[in-house]
């Protein structure tokens, strides 16, 4: 069996969680999650904890099983953590700033860059070059994040553009002074 679809999935306090025809509802203090599931995956909740099964043991089931597993565990800690992505912006005059509930970017354009926050994302701006997306949605924050980031992606020579905060950026050597 999967070593990650094996694991069961403990509910917190102040969750709850509930399963009907492989569509799982988890609601939490921070909000409601809804997904459905593959029907060759079954769940079952008993006890505080969340178990994830699979009919065989096929390749495709396998897979299966702990992306499942992984689905609804992101849901669980989305309820009552949620999630969030740090960017930084690098470069001489670029800057981020809120207004209202918009991100407004200055990155080296003619123009702002104007992002729009959604409903289930939201965005910090704690310095002008660092930006915070937080929400419940695992999946909808980091594709918000790199949407954000593909503005202006950071570039191999000076670093200058939006990256990630983890993020390495390989670094290019200029051009050489031939004499």
């Amino acid at each position: 069996m999967s070593r990650i679809g094996r694991t069961p999935i403990d509910i917190p306090a102040g969750v709850t969680v509930s399963v009907e025809d492989n569509v799982i509802t988890v609601k939490g203090p921070k909000g409601l999650l809804t997904r459905r599931l593959r029907p060759e995956v079954a769940l079952v909740v008993e006890d505080n904890v969340i178990r994830v099964t699979r009919p065989s043991d096929e390749a495709n089931y396998r897979a299966l099983h702990g992306l499942s597993r992984t689905l609804v565990a992101n849901m669980v800690v989305g309820v009552t953590a949620g999630f969030n992505k740090e960017l930084e912006v690098n470069g001489v005059g670029y800057r981020a700033a809120k207004d209202g509930k918009k991100l407004v970017l200055n990155v080296g354009f003619s123009h702002q860059v104007i992002v729009e926050e959604t409903d289930e994302i939201s965005i910090e701006v704690p310095a002008p070059n660092k930006v915070i997306i937080s929400g419940i949605d695992k999946q909808a924050v980091g594709q918000f994040a790199a949407d954000v980031r593909k503005r202006r992606p950071p570039e191999p020579y000076k670093g200058k553009g939006i990256k990630y905060a983890n993020e390495v950026i390989r670094r290019k050597e200029g051009k050489k002074n031939a004499k």
